[in-house]
This record gives C-alpha cells, sequence and structure tokens, in this order.
C-alpha cells in the first residue's frame, strides 16, 4: 500500500470530535474526548465522563456536541440540546 493510500471509504473522512472537545454521552452526562483514533469503519473516541469518573469508549454516533455548561443536563437542558 502506498504511503496516504486509503483503505476504507471512511478513511479520508475528518474526525467529528476532537482532544479538548465537550460532549454530551449517554443521552446526559457531560464529557470530555481524551482520545480519538479510526479503523476501517469509523472513528472511536475515549471520553472522560466525570459522573462515572473514568474514561469510556464510544463510537462518532455515540456522542453529541455539547451545547449546556453543566456537569449533567435537567429536563429543560436536556430538551434544548436534542432540539
Amino acid at each position: 500500500m502506498e504511503k496516504g493510500e486509503q483503505i476504507g471509504a471512511d478513511m479520508g473522512k475528518r474526525a467529528k470530535f476532537l482532544f479538548g472537545d465537550i460532549v454530551v454521552v449517554d443521552e446526559m452526562f457531560i464529557g470530555v474526548v481524551v482520545k480519538t483514533w479510526q479503523d476501517k469503519i469509523g472513528f472511536y473516541y475515549e471520553v472522560y465522563v466525570r459522573s462515572y469518573n473514568r474514561i469510556k469508549e464510544y463510537g462518532e454516533d455515540e456522542i453529541e456536541r455539547y451545547r449546556v455548561r453543566h456537569k449533567e443536563l435537567d429536563l429543560d437542558e436536556l430538551d434544548w440540546q436534542n432540539a
């Protein structure tokens, strides 16, 4: 394989989230992306979630961009986040 050759359809795609991005995971918990990587299937992220006090792994489709500034979303904030 030549340098720079793409392995799969997604290999030329850029990651939606990068190190330090604040995100929503598991529908209501706030986290920070600490690692991003890609394989033939797509992008994966390690996210530190304060409410869990640990780092969890998520696929790109399991993460949303964070738009509110609290540790956990209340019901009104959850509605706004999902709008």
